[in-house]
């Protein structure tokens, strides 16, 4: 491929207007920022010089790369499917192995033995028949502006910025790989030659107070994440801005001082973190015998650019600025997420529909790399206000009011609403799509490398954190209630209940390991450890599992409770005062997909599923192996409301609820239909109340049947 092609290829479009335009030209216009997206993912790919790289794994907490390679062609997949757009899977077993495990939450499951990797070529043809069903998707599809929440195009652009995203994050891991596992065949990932034997001195500007206005409405014409909706309005006050961003020049002065030696510059989460990681400068410094340093770029180690901007986690960031504050006797620290819009907002700096020209180093339109800190000057004399690395912010992320997640992807923000995941704001060089629009919000933990460096304020302000440690998932809190609240009408608390008919049942059997399907919030998993040895809680949603991982690392979790409009209640509930403290380090959860499941989720001597079969959009794939996953004399209890639902199941995969040559078939006459020769079904039926509290005046009665059934060998 013809270089200077390539790289315009890799670079336009910025992004796609949604709401305007010719219908027919829009979708051309998605067709080819679909193609363009996947061609610079696979470029990028090609810089890894043998198969070895694929598998190597670059960073101890993420995914060797060809998870990452699979992993954006299997987002669309498993989308489609979800929207029912596409009705069958091209490949299930790369649909679930690259499906799950790309932020560091506990229920990412990284134990290389659970994987078998398949060929890198392999995954290349996986790749090009998802290109193929898009493109054909696209021919076969009409497009009707704007394009919303709704729309195959909506999905699509859902893809194409989610590969975009992974562009940069897969860039980052592959700046961690041994340099003798890359390569660049198209030059096409060249840093810049313009290094700068030093740095300009940093100084401190004037900002002007003013009212920040945050957040879109729905009638946006560009393409947004969930956390980018709603409306946030905050008085800023005046306060002091860096010129510059923080050169490695700069950053130098913190090092030299000790800085990595003194605590009393870290927060305790990041000394700790230096301990841990032994740290004595940021991760791509490199370390010389003579004392001196030199540089990793993406691709290759090159003499140390003194000028460009210095690449840190937060952690190093927030110490740096509490060194600065104790030198200089200023209130030096990083800017919260409205005082950078309010810089940017100073400066002038248009949006990106607005942009005559890309105004910083953004976009893939510069090297491949960061260029000195004053090389693109914005307004009211500052440098960098985008491009060139990220910026580190105070804030962790949360939402804004008027936030509603994306049923397609519920889990892309609320996972990160845990006070651990902070702001990055402006983009960096690698930057493209979604991450540079004006109202782009992207978070990782505070102890995580992205191309990201930052500059200081100095401000009297305090910083004002919200807590937004309490769950207000309004899917999630019912759920909450549920497992840990209080009983209403007189019903006994569901969870412990259907966990305590699982016990009585497997007394005199073994009791090593269970799996807890459809676990939600957690309460039968941990009641099912006070007698199992180990157990797993798996669930569709990590919006759910999140709750069973905050009890299990703290023994307590917080939520809201609505009681009525916009009046709620605030609720700590702990795993002491329930006497299930005991089952912490016994339970793990883990996100899964019961219609898709890995084999690895194997070798139970109980399977209690709740309420999840009349949820699947294939029941009936995983009844057919569960036997495969059961010990021998093991037992499977399904707990069911047999509630079947058309927007959830498809009709000809329900278990029952219909006529089948005239007669009635119920979902138990299926179940034992399915299980004659691989069951048998003991104890008699069991009926369960559950009571699902949405307000203080509104609930949901069920009655849960639950059968139980023993493997035959």
């Amino acid at each position: 491929m013809d270089n200077t092609a390539t790289k315009k290829e890799l670079k336009r479009p910025l992004t796609v207007v949604l709401n305007a335009g010719d219908p027919e030209a829009k979708k051309e216009e998605i067709r080819r920022y679909f193609h363009q997206t996947y061609d610079a993912y696979e470029i990028l790919f090609e810089t890894l010089a043998s198969d070895e790289a694929y598998y190597r794994r670059a960073d101890p907490l993420r995914h060797p790369l060809i998870f990452y390679f699979g992993h954006t062609a299997t987002f669309y997949m498993n989308k489609l499917l979800l929207g029912k757009f596409i009705d069958g899977r091209i490949n299930s077993t790369f649909e679930h192995t690259f499906a799950i495990g790309v932020d560091e939450m506990s229920w990412d499951d990284l134990n290389d033995a659970h994987y078998d990797w398949p060929d890198v070529k392999d995954v290349a043809a996986y790749r090009q028949q998802v290109r193929e069903l898009i493109d054909q998707l696209i021919d076969d599809t009409p497009l009707t502006l704007p394009v919303d929440w709704n729309s195959l195009y909506w999905v699509i652009m859902m893809g194409i910025e989610h590969e975009r995203i992974h562009l940069e994050t897969s860039s980052v891991l592959i700046r961690q790989l041994p340099n003798e596992l890359l390569q660049d065949r198209q030059s096409l990932w060249s840093p810049s030659e313009e290094r700068g034997a030093d740095a300009p001195v940093n100084e401190l500007l004037n900002v002007s107070g003013g009212t920040v206005e945050q957040g879109k409405s729905r009638e946006n014409g560009l393409y947004g994440w969930d956390n980018e909706y709603g409306r946030y309005t905050t008085d800023v006050s005046g306060f002091k801005a860096s010129k510059y961003l923080v050169s490695h020049r700069e950053y130098l002065e913190f090092i030299e001082d000790g800085g990595y030696q003194e605590e009393s510059h870290w927060t305790p989460e990041g000394w700790a973190w230096v301990k841990y990681q032994k740290a004595t400068c940021p991760l791509f410094w490199i370390p010389q015998s003579d004392g001196s340093y030199r540089f990793r770029t993406m691709l290759e180690e090159i003499d140390m650019p003194w000028s460009w901007p210095t690449e840190t986690n937060y952690l190093e960031a927030k110490a740096f600025c509490n060194w600065k504050a104790a030198k200089t006797g200023e209130a030096v620290r990083l800017p919260t997420e409205e005082e950078w819009y309010r810089l940017l907002d100073y400066t002038e700096t248009p949006d990106v529909t607005d942009w005559d020209k890309t105004p910083g180093n953004l976009n893939l339109e510069d090297a491949a790399s960061s260029v000195p800190v004053d090389r693109y000057a914005f307004g009211k004399g500052f440098f960098d206000i985008l491009g060139n690395v990220w910026q580190h912010t105070e804030t962790p992320i949360r939402g804004f009011p008027g936030f509603e997640v994306h049923p397609l992807y519920d889990d892309f923000s609320t996972p990160t609403f845990d006070t651990k995941h902070n702001l990055i704001k402006g983009g960096s060089w690698i930057s493209t799509g979604n991450e540079i629009i004006r109202d782009s919000r992207y978070a990782f933990r505070r102890h995580f490398y992205q191309h990201a460096g930052f500059r200081y304020i100095a401000s009297d302000a305090p910083v004002e954190i919200p807590d937004d440690s309490y769950e207000t998932d309004p899917e999630v809190v019912p759920y909450c209630e549920l497992h840990y609240g209080a009983d209403y009408f007189g019903v006994e608390n569901y969870p412990e209940k259907l966990a305590q008919i699982a016990l009585n049942h497997v007394q005199g059997r073994a009791k090593a390991s269970a799996l807890n399907v459809g676990c939600k919030t957690g309460r039968t998993a941990f009641e099912l450890a006070v007698e199992f040895e180990k157990v797993i809680g798996i669930d569709f949603t990590a919006r759910m599992i999140r709750i069973g991982v905050d009890l299990k690392d703290k023994g307590y979790t917080q939520y809201t409770l609505p009681e009525e409009g916009d009046i709620v209640t605030f609720h700590q509930k702990n795993l002491q005062e329930l006497g299930l403290d005991g089952s912490r380090d016994k339970v793990s959860f883990m996100q899964a997909d019961i219609s898709n499941m890995k084999e690895r989720f194997s070798g139970y001597d109980l399977i209690l599923v709740d309420t999840t079969l009349e949820n699947a959009y294939d029941p009936g794939k995983f009844l057919d192996s569960v036997h495969e996953r059961i010990n021998s004399q093991g037992l499977l209890i399904i707990a069911s409301n047999y509630e079947w639902d058309e927007s959830k199941t498809d009709r000809d995969q329900w278990l029952g609820g219909f006529k089948v040559n005239g007669e009635n078939t119920t979902t138990l006459d299926s179940l034992q239909s399915r299980f004659a020769s691989q069951f048998k079904q003991i104890g008699d039926l069991i009926e369960i109340e559950q009571v699902i509290r949405k307000t203080r005046r509104s609930f949901r009665h069920n009655a849960v049947q639950v059968t139980i059934w023993e493997r035959i060998d």
